[in-house]
């Protein structure tokens, strides 16, 4: 077709110089549109704009891995969510992220020219940057590995492989010619840096390896070691004046073999030559492109027949070098022809970077994104499943937490309504205890008293009415007394006091404790709560005091004397009182105006007050004096006597009430005298110990309301301590809830982050892989 179209055009114009476009351009006038799109449009554009798509995806990766692995690192230790495993994923991520980050920037496409020396492997490269940069010549000319990539910026440089030292670009000449004194190692490499401005290749990311010639070193393996492996494109340059060699296909076999169906150009070089022998030019390409494509298809089977056709071109790279530096400097690209066909050659070529293009770009979004893209998917999804198994863990926390928190408030609000109704109960029972406690201590005072004669009794110190001796008897009798009633109540009572009160404390501390989570009632509140020594009931008598105003009476007196009738008198008419107002108090139908009234023998005098001392001495004094008198009353009441009774009656009556006053007198001994003086005693005593019973027990159930009360509020301190510790408690749960559903949050933004991301991927796949 080429051919036809060269024909059609030299037949048209006269001129068989035309590229293909301005060829197509004469037969049909749209094609120049074509030829403008061809141009501006480059193939290449796919890699640059999936590398960019890509790179922004990946600063969104990192920016994610790095939040997700902060926000992980700031994870309370105490929520146990993260193991320290997890954590050590998430910060290997990091640097997963951050090294492919680098690969990426570093990625582009690498296209690597291989082929026997002097094949023209340089030339093509050349052609390819439209400008003269690798050094090229007749023989072995390239001693090294070259590769050209682009910069920003206007200067070119080069540097050696080992060094960071920026050479200038011209020593490539000398560096990379193998017949340059400076001798480098055939698998060294020197990497040429050139402006983008001035290649479009390179401006897209091509980066150009030109090799030594396959047939000059033995050391294949480092050379695909070190630099085909990454390579998108293989160009395969050989020499149309001649056939392939075995050296070239053993090593296209070695790389076939490292790596899984590489792409793979075949240039045959030179083909202006064909020019001199038009009569065979298309047996010799016909017989050279069967055998480039049963290399492909049939021994490297790295492509279908179909596609080994479009991968085989017959180009002049010389000729095409040239065309284009008459290109640059205004001349038409026909004046670098070097023989007839060169509108063929020259379209073969730009054939060629046209599916080279659209070849490498595919590749190498595949071959380079393509895992990448997978990797981060992988990173993404395997951080969404662990961010899930997270999640899922502080949610099982949270409904922990949530149980706790239910469980603790009811407990509170159970446990403060229980103590209103313990403390009310408790209270009742402190007050019942303590009536009980004042009514036994004052029966049981009463009743001592009552035997207070007896307790007296049995006091044997020695009497003596000596008033030294006999205020040292009177404390003794006092402390006797005194012992001797508290040792008597505590007998009585101590014991079941005691054991009454040990009873209630123990029902209030049950009562309490049972308010009490179980794991709150330690050891020390246990001895808080029980006492190390029973309770002792406290019996102040202080007889020393009471009895102090105490006065003894140890004069003789008669009992048969006219003051003690006269007082014996007395006392039968205020007892006949007493039991008379007792009856007509009791007799609920007498008219208390009758009872009150003036004429009421109740009335006639005091109740307790018939015949004062004071009057019973007026009287004695007046009988004696009227006996003894010697006057005319005294005459004639003693006739009246002798008269009525006779003087023998007298004289008798007499005798006897002297001897019973002498045996009185007699009988008036120390012995008598501490009798006397212990009942006298025990009279004032138990009168005035009747007047502290009422203290007495009030003290004593007071004591026993103080030990209750106290042993009550150290159990309700107890308690509050217990409510103020759950509720300490309660707060904290609350705060580690408030922490968790914050992590919640924070783990599901996290998730559909990776979820974007993911998203993100999937659509660079369909847009960038998938569609290639």
């Amino acid at each position: 077709m080429a051919t036809y179209l060269n024909r059609t055009l030299s037949m048209v114009t006269g001129n068989g110089n035309a590229s293909m476009y301005e060829t197509a351009a004469l037969i049909d006038p749209n094609a120049r549109t074509l030829q403008n799109n061809a141009t501006d449009v480059s193939p290449l554009q796919i890699f640059v704009r999936a590398k960019k798509k890509i790179n922004d995806i990946f600063v969104e990766i990192n920016d994610y891995v790095v939040e997700t692995t902060g926000f992980i690192e700031e994870l309370p230790a105490a929520t146990e969510i993260v193991d320290k495993a997890e954590a050590e994923q998430f910060k290997s991520y990091v640097l997963k992220v951050r090294g492919i980050r680098e690969v990426l920037a570093r990625d582009n496409m690498k296209v690597a020219f291989f082929g026997r020396t002097s094949n023209g492997k340089s030339s093509v490269i050349n052609a390819m940057l439209r400008d003269k940069i690798l050094p090229s010549g007749i023989g072995h000319t390239t001693n090294c590995f070259c590769q050209v990539e682009g910069i920003d910026g206007q200067e070119a440089y080069l540097v050696k492989e080992g060094s960071d030292e920026k050479l200038n670009v011209t020593s490539v000449k000398q560096l990379a010619n193998a017949l340059c004194q400076e001798k480098l190692c055939e698998s060294s490499l020197v990497r040429i840096y050139w402006p983008r401005e001035r290649c479009s290749l390179l401006r897209d990311d091509v980066v150009f390896v030109d090799s030594p010639g396959v047939d000059v070193s033995p050391n294949l393996d480092d050379w695909i070691d070190n630099h085909c492996l990454n390579a998108d494109v293989f160009v395969l340059v050989l020499n149309a004046e001649s056939t392939m060699t075995l050296a070239e296909k053993s090593f296209f076999h070695e790389v076939s073999t490292r790596l899984s169906k590489p792409n793979i150009f075949v240039l045959n070089n030179r083909w202006d030559a064909s020019a001199s022998e038009p009569e065979f030019q298309e047996s010799v390409k016909a017989q050279h492109q069967e055998r480039c494509i049963d290399f492909l298809v049939k021994e490297l089977k790295v492509a279908s027949p179909k596609e080994a056709e479009e991968r085989v071109f017959f180009v002049s790279a010389r000729e095409t070098l040239q065309a284009r530096l008459k290109e640059q400097e205004g001349l038409p690209p026909i004046a670098g022809a070097l023989a007839d066909g060169f509108q063929n050659r020259y379209f073969e070529f730009q054939d060629f970077e046209r599916k080279f293009e659209e070849c490498i770009s595919k590749s190498a979004v595949r071959t380079k994104f393509e895992q990448h893209s997978s990797r981060g998917k992988n990173i993404a999804s395997d951080m969404r499943m662990m961010l899930d198994s997270i999640y899922e863990r502080a949610n099982v926390l949270r409904n922990q937490k949530l149980e706790q928190k239910k469980r603790l408030t009811d407990r509170i609000a159970n446990t403060e309504t229980s103590l209103m109704q313990v403390t009310r109960e408790m209270k009742m029972k402190i007050h019942t205890m303590v009536e009980e406690v004042e009514q036994k201590v004052a029966k049981a005072l009463n009743e001592e008293i009552w035997r207070l004669n007896v307790l007296v009794d049995e006091f044997n110190l020695p009497f003596h009415t000596d008033p030294l001796v006999l205020n040292v008897y009177k404390k003794e009798i006092n402390a006797h007394v005194e012992n001797g009633l508290g040792s008597n109540l505590r007998a009585r009572l101590s014991t079941a006091l005691a054991m009454n009160v040990e009873t209630a404390q123990r029902e209030m501390t049950g009562r309490m404790t049972a308010l009490l989570p179980s794991e709150k009632m330690s050891a020390q509140q246990h001895q808080v709560v029980v006492r190390t020594q029973p309770f002792e009931m406290l019996y102040t008598l202080n007889c020393q005091n009471l009895c102090a105003d105490f006065q003894e009476d140890l004069e003789f007196r008669f009992s048969w004397g006219i003051r003690a009738l006269i007082a014996r008198f007395n006392g039968k008419i205020r007892a006949g009182n007493r039991k008379a107002i007792t009856h007509h108090r009791q007799n609920s139908n007498m008219n208390m105006s009758q009872v009150l009234s003036p004429t009421s023998p109740m009335c006639l005098m005091p109740e307790n007050e018939l015949i004062t001392n004071e009057q019973l001495s007026v009287i004695s004094k007046v009988a004696i004096a009227s006996i003894g008198s010697q006057g005319t009353l005294g005459l004639v009441v003693a006739g009246l006597m002798l008269k009525t009774i006779g003087w023998r009656v007298i004289v008798g009556a007499g005798v006897i009430y002297g001897s019973v006053y002498l045996y009185e007198r007699l009988s008036w001994t120390n012995t008598a005298k501490e009798r006397n003086f212990k009942n006298q005693y025990v009279e004032h005593a138990t009168r005035k110990l009747k007047l502290i019973v009422d203290l007495t027990s009030a003290n004593c159930s007071h004591q026993v309301q103080q030990e209750l009360s106290s042993t009550f509020a150290r159990l309700c301190r107890v308690v509050d301590t217990a409510s103020t510790e759950m509720n300490e408690e309660l707060k904290q749960i609350e705060s580690s809830l408030g922490v968790i559903e914050t992590n919640q949050k924070q783990i599901k933004l996290l998730k559909n982050k990776a979820n974007y991301i993911m998203n993100e991927l999937e659509i660079f796949d369909s847009n960038y892989i998938k569609a290639n």
